[in-house]
C-alpha cells in the first residue's frame, strides 16, 4: 500500500516506541545462532492478539492467550529452534515456566507475560537452557536491543524483518515499531507467522484489538508461502501510552489503522519475499470484484496456485494456470470478463481480455518474469472491490530446505 500522508519510516524496529527495550541471546536451542528474544515495556502496555486457526495449537500459544484475557502485558519471550507445539502437559508446564522466569527476574506479574516459541513441533524443550537464556536476555535489555531480538526468532529465514514508522496523534508524535519472523509454513488463516509490534500510543485494549484483527485481514492473511498454516503462530501488538497522546478524534483513529495496515503490509511483503527457497515475490492485484470478500479469495488462491508459482520460477507466462486458480478459487467472478495482465519494473503487458488469450509479446513478458518483484493483475469487471495478495516463487530450494528441516 501506499504510505499514508504524515507517516515517517524511521530506524529502530520494535524498540523504536518510547518505553521498550529489548535483547536476543544464544541459549543454545541452536547450534551458533541467537536463539531467544525478550522484549519488555516499562509499564504495562494494552495488549491484543490474533492467533493461528490450525486446531493443533502448541503450548505457548495457549498459554499467551490465557494471559492476554486480562488484556495488557508488559513482556514478551520468545524462543526459536523448538515449537514446543504436541508436547503435551509438559509443554503447558514449560510454557508457563517460561513466563514464570521472566516475570520473576523483570518483577512483574506472570499474566503480563506473552510467551512465543517457534522450530521443529514435537520436541521438548530444554528447559534449563531457556531459564538460562531468559536471564541472560533480561541482563543485556536495551533500546538498541531489537535488532538482536528479531534475529533471535528466525529459523530458516534468511534476513531479519523489521519495521518502524512515526507520525502525529493526539497532539504528540507517536510511533509504531514491529518485528517478524516467517518463511515456511505460510498460508493466510492467521496467524501464519510470528509478529510482534509495539506503539507508544494510549489506545484502550478493546480499540487495539479491533484495529489489529481488521488489519490482519487485509495484510498477514493475505501472504501464502507454501499454503501450510502453523501450530504457533500469533501476531501480538503493545500499545504502552508513553507517547503521552490525548484521546483520538474518529479521524486520528483512521490515522493510526492506516499506519498499522503500513507497518503491517511492509511485514507482509518481506515475509512472502523470504519464502523458503524463494528468489521472486509475486504480488496479485484484483480489481472490481463484486465485494471485498471475492477479491481476497481470488487474490489469495491465484498467489498460492503451485502452477503459478512455478511459472514465475521459470519465467513462464502462462497466464492459463492463473485464470484456472482464479476460477476455483471460490470467488464470484465471471470468466469471459476478466482481462490479465503481467507487470514489473521490467514493463507492464496484458496477456489476457475477457477471459481469452492476446498475441502478446513472449519476450516482453519473459523480461518482465525474470525480475525479483512480479505483479499479476486481474480485472474481474464486476464491481469496484479490490484485494492485494502475497506469494513467492516455488524452486528446487524449497524442497531442499523442507527434505532436511529437522537436520
Amino acid at each position: 500500500m501506499l504510505r499514508p500522508s504524515g507517516l515517517k519510516v524511521i530506524e529502530g524496529g520494535v524498540t523504536a516506541p518510547l518505553g521498550f527495550k529489548a535483547a536476543g541471546v544464544h541459549a543454545g536451542l541452536k547450534k551458533e545462532k541467537l536463539d531467544l528474544a525478550l522484549l519488555t515495556s516499562e509499564v504495562p502496555a494494552a495488549a491484543a492478539a490474533v492467533y493461528t486457526k490450525n486446531k493443533v495449537k502448541a503450548a505457548p500459544l495457549m498459554v499467551t492467550r490465557e494471559h492476554l484475557k486480562h488484556g495488557y502485558a508488559r513482556a514478551v519471550v520468545v524462543n526459536s529452534g523448538n515449537a514446543n507445539a504436541c508436547t503435551g502437559e509438559q509443554g503447558l508446564r514449560d510454557a508457563r515456566f517460561m513466563a514464570e522466569v521472566t516475570a520473576a527476574v523483570l518483577h512483574i506479574p506472570v499474566r503480563e507475560v506473552v510467551v512465543a516459541s517457534t522450530g521443529v513441533i514435537g520436541v521438548p524443550l530444554p528447559m534449563d537452557k531457556v531459564e538460562a537464556g531468559i536471564r541472560a536476555a533480561a541482563a543485556n535489555l536495551s533500546r538498541e536491543g531489537g535488532v538482536a531480538a528479531a534475529e533471535a526468532i528466525l529459523t530458516t529465514d534468511t534476513c531479519t524483518k523489521e519495521v518502524a514508522v512515526a507520525l502525529e496523534l493526539g497532539g504528540r508524535t507517536v510511533h509504531i515499531g514491529a518485528m517478524a519472523k516467517g518463511s515456511g509454513m505460510i498460508h493466510p488463516n492467521m496467524a501464519t507467522m510470528l509478529a510482534f509490534l509495539t506503539t507508544d500510543l494510549r489506545l484502550e485494549p478493546e480499540i487495539l484489538q479491533r484495529a489489529l484483527s481488521a488489519v490482519t485481514e487485509k495484510t498477514f492473511n493475505m501472504v501464502t508461502v507454501d499454503g501450510d498454516t502453523s501450530t504457533n503462530d500469533m501476531v501480538v501488538i503493545l500499545a504502552n501510552g508513553l507517547a503521552g497522546n490525548a484521546s483520538l478524534s474518529v479521524e486520528e483513529h483512521a490515522c493510526f489503522r492506516e499506519a498499522l495496515e503500513f507497518v503491517c503490509c511492509r511485514l507482509a511483503r518481506m515475509i512472502a519475499r523470504d519464502g523458503e527457497g524463494a528468489t521472486k515475490l509475486i504480488e496479485v492485484q484484483v480489481y472490481n470484484a463484486p465485494s471485498e470478500a471475492d477479491a481476497r479469495r481470488l487474490a489469495r488462491a491465484v498467489a498460492g496456485s503451485n502452477l503459478v508459482k512455478a511459472a514465475v520460477f521459470g519465467a513462464d507466462a502462462n497466464w492459463g494456470r492463473i485464470i484456472t486458480a482464479a476460477g476455483y478459487s471460490g470467488a464470484e467472478m465471471n470468466p469471459e470478463r476478466v482481462d490479465i495482465y503481467l507487470a514489473s519494473r521490467a514493463g507492464r503487458e496484458q496477456v489476457a481480455a475477457n477471459g481469452a488469450g492476446l498475441p502478446f509479446s513472449e519476450e516482453r513478458a519473459a523480461a518482465i518474469l525474470a525480475e525479483e518483484e512480479i505483479t499479476i493483475i486481474l480485472d474481474l469487471k464486476l464491481g469496484s472491490a479490490r484485494a492485494t495478495a502475497w506469494g513467492c516463487d516455488l524452486t528446487y530450494d524449497y524442497v531442499r530446505i523442507n527434505a532436511a528441516y529437522r537436520t
